[in-house]
């Protein structure tokens, strides 16, 4: 009954800080943005979407739509950094099917692939309509029946404040002119082969041309 409680202070300095295990806010974005059908993201990008198909097919953004992919690509929010949602048709531009005129053995349909993924094509459209800037990386926003949209970060190297941030200005050098166009993107160097070393990747090095585009 008439027990005492001896309270203990500790000050700041004997305090010992405890680790952070809580999930960060990119994480939560990436967690729904992984499977957007079983998220809150099937309904807004399906409000999106029928904005996004009375818009022209490149169109300037003030704010990436997915922070964290945009984040983890090289996006800052900060002068020199532009981002334009781009709008490509879908399709892998599959032969018809011959009815009469040569043998089937000919027709050269099944083993007739694309070179570049429609990503690629999203950058590099986009990077003719942007002459003054840099292509940094891109990323998938959405897709319908017949379009497939994607943000691409562009960079501007005549900017002051890109040619100060150490992070960011090897794009200045001139060995990063029209490097979208060189497949030097995260998506280039994905379809270029250069995400693999080794066994089955032997003809990826030094390029695709050198080995008589025998890549793939």
């Amino acid at each position: 009954m008439g027990e005492s409680v001896k309270v203990i202070h500790m000050s700041d300095e004997t305090q010992e800080t405890r680790p952070v295990n809580g999930k960060s806010m990119y994480s939560y974005i990436a967690d729904a943005w992984n499977v957007p059908s079983k998220s809150y993201v099937k309904e807004l990008n399906y409000e999106r979407r029928i904005m996004w198909r009375k818009e022209e097919n490149f169109t300037r953004v003030e704010k990436p739509t997915r922070l964290d992919r945009a984040r983890s690509l090289g996006y800052k929010a900060k002068q020199g950094y532009v981002i334009v949602r781009a709008r490509v048709r879908k399709g892998s531009f599959r032969k018809r099917a011959i009815v009469t005129g040569r043998r089937a053995k000919r027709k050269g349909i099944n083993q007739i692939t694309v070179g570049k993924s429609l990503q690629r094509m999203a950058e590099e459209r986009t990077a003719k309509r942007y002459p003054n800037l840099e292509v940094l990386n891109s990323y998938w926003v959405g897709a319908d029946g017949q379009h497939e949209w994607y943000e691409v970060i562009l960079v501007d190297p005549a900017h002051p404040v890109i040619k100060s941030d150490k992070k960011i200005n090897w794009i200045c050098d001139k060995t990063q002119t029209n490097r979208v166009f060189r497949g030097k993107t995260s998506a280039g160097q994905k379809g270029r082969g250069m995400r693999h070393t080794g066994k089955g990747a032997e003809k990826a090095r030094p390029s695709v041309r050198a080995n008589g585009r025998r890549v793939k």
